[in-house]
């Protein structure tokens, strides 16, 4: 059980630094093409965001956050277990 707890407890730490470092890594919103070109340009980056490397960025923040917060709980759940 402890095994367990020490392999999470790294890959927890491991992904709050890299969730961190992709946050610092984003545009803001006012940032993007959309403001400096115009409105066309903001149709088509919002149409095809997903396939940039912006759009892989937010995802990665998202999905990075959900199994996160389940590395949290699970920590949470093993530690009281053990205490």
């Amino acid at each position: 059980m402890s095994v367990i707890r020490v392999i999470l407890t790294v890959i927890y730490i491991l992904l709050g630094v890299a969730i961190s470092i992709v946050i610092l890594m984003q545009e803001g919103k006012s940032n993007g093409l959309g403001s400096a070109i115009g409105g066309m340009a903001d149709s088509y980056w919002s149409k095809n965001k997903g396939r940039s490397m912006e759009g892989a960025l937010e995802h990665f923040t998202r999905y990075g956050a959900i199994i996160f917060m389940l590395i949290t709980l699970i920590l949470n759940v093993l530690l009281e277990r053990m205490g």
